[in-house]
């Protein structure tokens, strides 16, 4: 595969919202260590949402399709994950205004997008302990892959490793961000739960691509 078409991109997420409600129980366990212990119920209340609604997406190109998406996720993820999700698909569809299709350096460059909406709205950075330890690395990846002429479906799966592995790394971090920076120092030995949420989806779509 040398292209990612709007069917493809409408298959990633109809992979993401699955893995999202089937995990919702396991991330707001995740999230009961240093959190609010909400962060499963609040993400997949957005994600139910939009498979209740899939019908009435815009599915004309790929940069509607997400727009439409990130206006679901922001009204409805609950807490800090609506304005948080939501800036990452409206970047992401931002750069993908009027494109049909994407190959893996765009792909990599609308991932980056995502990155930098998330980096505005709430200020993080890697190492503070948040989603971005596992998206950042996910996304960097991607672009090496497309620097080395590497195939998307390949690509994909190295980088849902670089996700996995960045998550695991927020063990060994203290949160900086979120109500998680409030233990400090206790935060240390504990997975960030938004990171860990990021390595699975990840790992699923590339393993269904």
């Amino acid at each position: 595969m040398d292209k990612i078409k709007i069917e493809d991109m409408k298959k990633i997420i109809k992979n993401m919202i699955k893995v999202i409600i089937d995990n919702e129980v396991y991330f707001c366990e995740l999230d009961s260590v240093a959190g609010d212990g909400d962060f499963g119920m609040s993400i997949s209340k957005g994600f139910k949402e939009l498979e209740k609604n899939w019908d009435e997406i815009c599915f004309d190109n790929i940069g509607s399709f997400l727009k439409d998406i990130s206006l679901i996720i922001s009204e409805y993820c609950g807490g800090a994950s609506g304005p948080i999700w939501g800036s990452a698909f409206r970047g992401a569809g931002k750069y993908a205004k009027g494109k049909e299709e994407l190959n893996l350096f765009e792909f990599s460059e609308l991932m980056q997008s995502s990155v930098d909406a998330i980096q505005k709205i709430g200020k993080a950075k890697q190492g503070d302990k948040t989603l971005l330890d596992a998206l950042i690395p996910a996304t960097e990846s991607l672009k090496l892959s497309a620097e080395k002429g590497i195939e998307i479906t390949k690509a994909m799966n190295i980088s849902a490793k670089e996700a996995r592995e960045g998550a695991e790394k927020t063990k060994d971090m203290v949160a900086l961000r979120g109500r998680a920076s409030y233990l400090g120092e206790r935060s240390l030995t504990h997975p960030d739960a938004g990171a860990m949420a990021i390595g699975i989806i990840f790992t699923d779509i590339a393993n269904k691509f």
